[in-house]
């Protein structure tokens, strides 16, 4: 037998730490070769970590909640045989847990049973739930010892707290709002006012009330993933946006005929797979778009391939899955594609590799409302697509008022090396093949 330090690997490139989810183990238990181990959240996904070697666990260095640094010591073992002792390894960070809410009880009126249950409760560091399921738990006066977890190992997922929150208790529950693409902002909670003011000395002021508390959270995992690549993008390319409608009242059409012919193929068919299309013909027509910029050498890098991003949004924040080769395709096989990846995203079950190397991307508001944004470019590209709203409105056709489907979209591009003629011209092309899906289907 010998002491094994066990580090935590690198679980993906580029990453540097990841928050322990679920610890497998406790000192004293046995575990062999390859089993589970823990789970850890790293910035994109969750991945399980096996034993390195068999043996039992003597020290766990880590616990649940906790943000371990790759390479730091997470366990000792004492392994069966004779295995090497990891030199220069580095301790594990301390531990860093949620901080407690600090609750003005005295401003505060009587909350009902459930909320004073999570405020009073202790254990629910020992419940398995997300970071986002947890808060998800506070902001709705959801006690999570209480709510039967039918996730994995039996991790309490956002839909048993809205399940929990709306058949176990009396109290009006407000849902949150489905996350929004990153190019949105994310309302806060409510804050509380300072503390009563001091009165100046010759002209006095009532206190100020308090109507509530305020919560500070760690910010980690995929949201400040999504905050860094988002202060990156918009500080390394100059953002322009062109807005547009197109008349879609053929392709709703098409897609209406379409679903029954996917639906026995067990395809569920969305417009996501027709405006992806749209956008390799159009990315074909204008290179430029597909393209980045190599700052280092100063060169630009024309993409012979179309990678194309989808935003999905996620209890967890936005994820960019991408599907490959989009122009080798089908529609039906796009719509495949589409459903697999955003379902996984939300699971959090997507692999390092399905999340890189995107060459242009699709940012879509879904019927989540809302008619233009402006998409913030999933750097190192150079454009991107946001698609709003449909809506029936009446418009100009052939001199006439008539009512029709429209479409809104926008695209945002880098200015360094798009041009906003270039960009109009793009869009126009989207507009043609959209409006009219039988050039679409001709082009494919």
């Amino acid at each position: 037998m010998a002491l094994y330090q066990f580090q935590l690997p690198d679980v993906g490139e580029g990453i540097h730490e990841g928050e322990v989810v679920k610890l497998f183990v406790k000192p004293g238990d046995k575990i062999e070769e390859f089993e589970p181990f823990a789970e850890i959240q790293t910035d994109k996904a969750v991945v399980e970590i096996p034993s390195p070697v068999t043996g039992v666990v003597k020290e766990l260095k880590v616990e649940e909640g906790q943000i371990a640094i790759v390479h730091s010591v997470i366990a000792v073992i004492d392994a069966e045989g004779e295995v090497a002792a990891v030199e220069g390894a580095e301790e594990a960070s301390p531990v860093e847990e949620v901080p407690a809410e600090e609750v003005a009880k005295d401003a505060l009126p009587a909350q009902p049973s459930t909320t004073a249950a999570y405020e009073e409760g202790t254990s629910h560091i020992n419940v398995k739930a997300m970071p986002s399921v947890r808060k998800m738990a506070r902001d709705m006066g959801v006690d999570l010892t209480r709510v039967k977890g039918t996730g994995k190992n039996g991790r309490v997922l956002a839909e048993d707290v809205k399940a929990f929150a709306t058949g176990g208790t009396t109290e009006e529950v407000v849902l949150p709002t489905e996350a929004l693409p990153a190019t949105e902002s994310v309302e806060e909670t409510p804050q509380a006012t300072s503390a009563p003011a001091t009165p100046a000395p010759k002209a006095p002021k009532a206190p100020l009330e308090s109507h509530g508390t305020e919560e500070r959270m760690p910010l980690r995992g995929i949201r400040r993933t999504i905050a860094k690549r988002m202060v990156e993008s918009k500080h390394t390319a100059p953002h322009v946006t062109i807005m547009d409608e197109i008349d879609v009242t053929e392709l709703i059409e098409l897609r209406t005929w379409a679903k029954d012919e996917a639906a026995k193929a067990n395809v569920k068919l969305t417009y996501l797979p027709f405006i992806m299309k749209a956008v390799v013909s159009a990315l074909k027509e204008f290179p430029m778009l597909n393209a980045s910029i190599d700052d280092a050498a100063e060169e630009i890098v024309v993409k012979k391939y179309y990678h194309i991003g989808m935003a999905a949004a996620t209890d967890n924040g936005l994820m960019v899955p991408v599907l490959r080769d989009a122009d080798r395709k089908s529609i039906f096989q796009l719509a495949q594609e589409v459903t697999d990846k955003a379902g996984r995203a939300r699971e959090m079950k997507l692999t390092a590799d399905e999340l890189k190397g995107s060459t242009f991307s699709i940012s879509s508001l879904g019927n989540l409302g809302g008619q233009s944004f402006t998409p913030i470019i999933n750097h190192p590209e150079v454009a991107i697509l946001g698609v709003g709203s449909i809506e029936q409105k009446p418009v100009v056709v052939d001199g006439e008022i008539v009512i029709r489907s429209m479409m809104h979209v926008s695209v945002s591009f880098d200015h360094r090396l798009i041009d906003g003629d270039l960009a109009a011209r793009f869009i126009s092309k989207l507009k043609k093949l959209l409006s009219s899906p039988k050039l679409l289907m001709m082009e494919m």
